[in-house]
């Protein structure tokens, strides 16, 4: 399972409450921009409508050998999901400071897949909390290495 795009975002600034593994509808020049590597997605959102989920602001680069038929790099694209995922999910998402993040886009059989999380946005405080945690372990790791070459 080779990540495709990640949004590096998600985790930094969203506490991820559940994930779901989606499909998506693409079209061919799509997913060979795809294969290049070619795309972003930090700020991408899902959101329920009518019983779909459609991903919005996934920004995937227009094919460079594509012809007339070439698609638009920001259009709304439908993720493929079972009904229960999407109640479920709906659920999630109506909670006030809730949303519905990609997490990354990744190959699967042959397939592009993309991690769905429903998150609840961060405050400034927990952002902080999670830095100190961060640097309290780097500086425990680096210890332990210091105090294993010693010997």
């Amino acid at each position: 399972m080779a990540d495709i795009l990640t949004n590096s975002k998600a985790r930094r600034d969203y506490h991820i409450l559940e994930t779901v593994e989606a499909g998506i509808v693409l079209r061919g020049t799509e997913v060979k921009s795809l294969r290049a590597g070619k795309g972003q997605i930090s700020d991408a959102f899902a959101r329920v409508d009518k019983d779909e989920v459609w991903l919005y602001n996934a920004h995937i680069d227009e094919y460079s050998h594509g012809n007339l038929q070439n698609h638009q790099p920001k259009a709304p694209r439908k993720l493929l999901l079972h009904k229960s995922e999407i109640r479920k999910l709906f659920d999630l998402a109506a909670v006030k400071g809730n949303a519905l993040v990609p997490l990354s886009f990744y190959w699967k059989n042959g397939n592009v897949k993309v991690a769905l999380a429903a998150c609840k946005g961060k405050v400034q405080y927990d952002k902080r909390q999670d830095m100190k945690k961060r640097d309290a372990d780097r500086e425990l790791k680096r210890a332990t290495m210091r105090r294993l070459k010693g010997r």
